[in-house]
């Protein structure tokens, strides 16, 4: 069968090719054309366009890049016009996803998935009408988002969190992994990590990275090493490291999380990363304008938190320093909290455990495709 997916940043990217490789699986003749990045093409398949083309977010960007935006939901029209899957598949970025799906269900008739759903929870609820009307099946990789369409009369599937998937696939690879990745990069086996995700975008770099690297200095006993992300070359984190004593390190989060004491990590999936690896973090968020930002959030958004860990486990069990709660002074109180009080740090690891029993087990990739798979047999017999 044919299969076509668009994956507009590094995490679709990823979860993308997870879900590749098991719908070969099931289905050997399996051909994809895709937007995306490296692991989907490494999958297999055809590589329409690089999501480093498409990644533009916030107004200010896509403001800017409109014209490019536009070209590219034009090319991606008329290639699955041409192309004509069995379905197409989508994964999260819904500012361009929703568009294409209400093209490829309103002229093409075709069968719509998506995987891994916007944040409409936090946000712009309205898009739900846009789900109803133009996306066949909804999977969701959150536990609570299931409750949440629920209420929205909107029946979607929970099949697992593909960062669980990762997350043990890793375990179950590494032999001896510490010594090599201490070794291969050069750390002293004696002195405690303080890992630092400051984010997957330049401008979240920039916010965060600098208030993290003077409060992690401020630890003289511990080495700070950055996660350089995915895209971001090593000369834009020198630009903000100066006379740090901070190393860096790229492709090697999961080493690195799994050999760290502590971590600050700017809100996303490094979040839950961090607690699917027991390790106890600080999310530091870092915003303009702070005191208004804080209002609009705590007026106009619809959840309490910002972090996949706290909103999973529905109370704040990692302490969140966003808007105006940031600040190097707030950031070096919470990390002091979880460096030198056993007793808050083992209460954080044992609400840890719990985000892990919620989520569940491995398998969301193998769930989805066998979902995806059954939708198609079922479209077909109907047809």
């Amino acid at each position: 069968m044919k299969y076509y997916l668009i994956a507009g940043e590094a995490s679709g990217d990823l979860h993308a090719s997870n879900l590749m490789v098991e719908l070969k699986k099931e289905d050997p003749e399996a051909d994809f054309r895709f937007l995306g990045g490296d692991l989907m093409q490494s999958a297999g398949g055809t590589l329409v366009k690089h999501y480093r083309e498409m990644a533009f977010m916030g107004l200010g960007p896509v403001v800017l890049h409109l014209r490019t935006i536009l070209r590219n939901m034009q090319t991606c029209r008329e290639d699955i016009r041409r192309y004509r899957p069995d379905v197409l598949i989508l994964i999260d970025y819904p500012g361009f996803n929703l568009r294409i799906a209400r093209y490829a269900k309103t002229q093409l008739k075709l069968p719509v998935c998506y995987y891994i759903s916007p944040k409409i929870w936090a946000w712009k609820q309205y898009r739900i009408k846009d789900f109803r009307r133009y996306v066949d099946r909804m999977f969701c990789i959150l536990p609570f988002e299931e409750a949440f369409y629920q209420r929205l009369d909107y029946p979607v599937d929970y099949v697992g969190n593909p960062t669980v998937d990762s997350v043990a696939l890793y375990r179950e690879q590494q032999v001896d992994a510490q010594d090599d990745f201490l070794q291969g990069e050069k750390l002293p086996p004696d002195k405690p990590i303080i890992a630092l995700l400051a984010g997957s975008r330049r401008q979240e770099i920039k916010d965060n990275l600098p208030a993290m690297l003077k409060v992690a200095a401020a630890w003289p006993a511990y080495q700070p090493v950055i996660a350089g992300a995915p895209g971001i070359d090593k000369a834009y984190y020198d630009s903000f490291m100066q006379k740090s004593p901070a190393r860096i390190v790229f492709d090697k989060t999961y080493p690195l999380l799994h050999h760290s004491a502590a971590a600050l990590v700017t809100s996303g999936t490094a979040t839950l990363e961090a607690a699917l690896f027991r390790v106890p973090q600080v999310v530091c968020y870092y915003t303009p304008l702070a005191k208004l930002s804080g209002f609009i959030f705590r007026r106009f958004f619809h959840t309490p938190y910002i972090s996949l860990v706290n909103l999973i486990a529905g109370r704040e069990v990692v302490q969140e320093l966003f808007a105006d709660r940031f600040s190097e002074q707030a950031i070096h109180a919470a990390l002091e909290k979880i460096l030198c009080n056993s007793t808050c740090r083992n209460h954080l690891l044992s609400a840890y455990d719990e985000v892990i029993r919620i989520l569940g087990v491995p398998g969301a990739s193998r769930r989805t495709a066998h979902h995806i798979l059954a939708m198609i047999s079922g479209c077909r017999k109907r047809s």
